[in-house]
């Protein structure tokens, strides 16, 4: 995230911010090679936070963004969670991203948890029904 974002503004959990009881984070591969990987962070008990999701770029344009998102929905909805958010990047390296989560019905939203306003993040969020 620090090629794409300023120091200032990359939110990503480092291995420490993943290694911790409210995170869990799920991976994707193809035989040994790791081609993606996603996080939910627990907020409250009715809220969750999309966190780290990556794919390998080599990997990029097969779904596998799309199947990591509906598998942390799905866990989301499993634990009872009435909302789930994220932040991600307002650069042009984002858009896919951006794009992805407003097909499955994310909408931009103000700054949540311990976030501020910042230019490079946008910030969005689904109601889960």
């Amino acid at each position: 995230m620090f090629a794409t974002s300023p120091a200032e503004s990359v939110h990503a959990l480092d291995v420490s911010g993943l290694a911790v009881p409210e995170v869990t984070l799920w991976t994707i591969g193809d035989g040994d090679d790791l081609l993606g990987c996603v996080a939910l962070k627990q907020l409250d008990p009715a809220h969750g936070e999309l966190k780290s999701m990556r794919t390998d770029a080599a990997a990029r344009g097969r779904g596998l963004g799309a199947r990591l998102l509906e598998h942390v929905l799905a866990e989301a909805s499993r634990r009872g969670y009435a909302r789930i958010s994220l932040e991600t990047g307002a650069e042009e390296f984002f858009r896919p991203a951006r794009t992805l989560y407003a097909k499955y019905g994310f909408a931009e939203c103000p700054p949540f948890a311990d976030y501020a306003l910042d230019p490079n993040s946008v910030f969005m969020t689904l109601e889960l029904g």
